[in-house]
């Protein structure tokens, strides 16, 4: 069992016991609803979260990924309404609030799902300038991470990221993808990836932690089949860059140290590690650009400012005082549930300039 069904297993129980006193506080602005049906409805709202989960981790169907992505959307709603019963009852206390007032607060919900599933599922294109001492010529990346392939998102981002990266194909070198090319909600096929063998420039892949839960070497395979560059532990240069891809991963494995092996000092190192962290740490050691993901910049508000104190480098290009760089994109797929407000789902192309 993954980490990520043990995750969702662990916290159902808690889920559900949350949406029925939201659904109940939620029905008592229109009059209440008897606490039978309220468990009727909470229990349903439960299998929703897991039971598909099981299936789709054997083999996903489109009723599988239906159900799996309704379930995400009203995961999302659910933190929406909570927030209105928040202002509702907090203002309810001092004032009485009109019923058309209620109801818009209500009906804002939906208006703004509406925008937020537009938004995860608009994949843009970025640009950031790093400007490095020891480059001979500029050099264009795209840097991409957090696919999250699975249940949520399957084949058409796939063929959307393959579209845009073939777009790219006259202004960029190569296109590396920090981790998470994979959720683990659903299997991974030999040939989910297939769209991106028709992308004539290198895609360079590390692995996250995501790519473990529906098995690595699966992910691995379907990389393989697609002509996609796995660095798995490993060194490879391109031209004045060299590569260390360092896998991520919650699972028990051996980590590598990382020393000068892992480094060319005639060209621009660049390390490639899933998640925003030891950046002080692969500087000093000589690393020019470190590019992670992982936290999908939070996603959508309020997760944002959440993530903004949770994580140092939540999202952006940051530059330390030794003139190494940082970039940590807010990812292509998302997470559970398919929304986004305040993120994009992102290609950023990083251009690579002589200082």
């Amino acid at each position: 069992m993954s980490f990520r069904t043990r995750r969702v297993l662990s916290v159902t129980p808690f889920y559900m016991l949350f949406e029925f006193f939201l659904l109940k506080y939620l029905f008592l602005l229109f009059g209440g609803l008897n606490d039978i049906y309220l468990i009727v409805l909470t229990i349903l709202i439960g299998l929703l979260h897991c039971i598909p989960m099981f299936f789709e981790t054997k083999k996903s169907t489109s009723l599988g990924r239906l159900l799996t992505t309704i379930n995400g959307v009203w995961m999302w709603a659910s933190v929406m309404f909570l927030i209105d019963i928040i202002i509702i009852y907090s203002v309810g206390k001092f004032i009485a609030l009109p019923f058309e007032l209620i109801l818009a607060l209500i009906l804002i919900v939906p208006i703004l799902g509406a925008y937020n599933y537009y938004k995860a599922h608009k994949l843009v294109v970025n640009e950031k300038t790093l400007e490095l001492d020891n480059l001979h010529r500029d050099v264009n990346i795209a840097h991409l991470s957090d696919v999250h392939f699975g249940s949520v998102h399957h084949k058409p981002i796939i063929d959307s990221i393959a579209d845009k990266l073939k777009e790219l194909e006259s202004t960029c070198e190569l296109a590396i993808i920090s981790g998470d090319l994979a959720d683990g909600s659903s299997a991974v096929e030999k040939d989910d990836f297939a769209a991106l063998k028709e992308v004539s420039m290198p895609i360079i892949f590390t692995p996250g932690n995501h790519d473990f839960y529906p098995g690595i070497d699966n992910v691995v395979k379907a990389c393989e089949n697609a002509g996609i560059i796995v660095l798995d532990n490993e060194r490879k240069e391109f031209g004045d860059l060299s590569i260390f891809g360092l896998t991520f991963s919650f699972d028990d494995r051996d980590v590598p140290k990382i020393d000068e092996s892992c480094l060319n000092p005639n060209l621009v190192n660049i390390i490639n590690y899933h998640v925003p962290y030891y950046w002080e740490d692969f500087s000093s050691l000589g690393f020019d650009i470190q590019l992670s993901g992982h936290t999908h910049g939070g996603q959508f508000y309020p997760a944002i400012n959440f993530a903004n104190i949770l994580f140092k480098y939540n999202r952006g290009l940051f530059k330390n005082k030794l003139g190494k760089y940082l970039h940590v994109t807010t990812g292509v797929g998302s997470m559970d549930t398919p929304m986004r407000w305040g993120t994009d789902s992102e290609i950023v192309i990083l251009k690579l300039r002589k200082k």
